[in-house]
């Protein structure tokens, strides 16, 4: 079965590659949501004024990968504790988001960032900042065709991703 997850990490280049790694991925694009403005340039984003955040969009199979191992990568490829910036990218198109497309998801979500919020803790780091909301009624606009798998087109490219650098706690198997 295939489903839909949307993530925000920061600069949205680093973390669509890392999603189109994942086996069981079956498609990603980069673009926004959240924001005030029907498809916004992404000059328009980078102003701060329209309120979108950069965003991945990833298209799973639900048995070759579940939406938890997501998460899990989720958590640990950028630093879900800065408000509204990664490393270097400041603003709040770089703002940690995550726009879950069933209640299911909700759940799921929540509960991984209490898991991953007692190890943060558990480490001496600060609360997550991560927004988790619905996506029911917020429209993902599509980034320009220049974003999309920017990191297969140039490989060397820019890739913000700071960390915390803490493992997500293996709980259990996650596929």
């Amino acid at each position: 079965m295939s489903s839909i997850a949307y993530f925000g990490t920061g600069c949205f280049w680093g973390a669509e590659r890392r999603f189109w790694q994942m086996p069981g991925v079956t498609e990603t694009s980069v673009g926004y949501m959240g924001g005030i403005v029907k498809n916004p340039s992404y000059e328009e984003v980078c102003t701060g004024t329209t309120g979108h955040a950069e965003m991945v969009k990833v298209s799973f199979d639900e048995s070759k990968i579940s939406y938890q191992r997501l998460l899990e990568e989720f958590w640990t490829m950028h630093d879900p504790t800065s408000l509204n910036q990664q490393g270097g990218d400041i603003g709040t198109q770089y703002r940690s988001s995550i726009f879950t497309t069933t209640p299911e998801q909700y759940v799921t979500a929540v509960s991984s960032r209490d898991v991953y919020q007692g190890v943060l803790t558990a480490n001496g780091l600060d609360e997550i900042a991560t927004e988790i909301i619905s996506a029911d009624g917020v429209e993902y606009f599509l980034a320009e065709d220049y974003h999309q798998k920017y990191l297969k087109k140039n490989p060397l490219g820019y890739d913000c991703h700071s960390s915390t650098g803490v493992a997500y706690p293996k709980i259990g198997i996650s596929i």
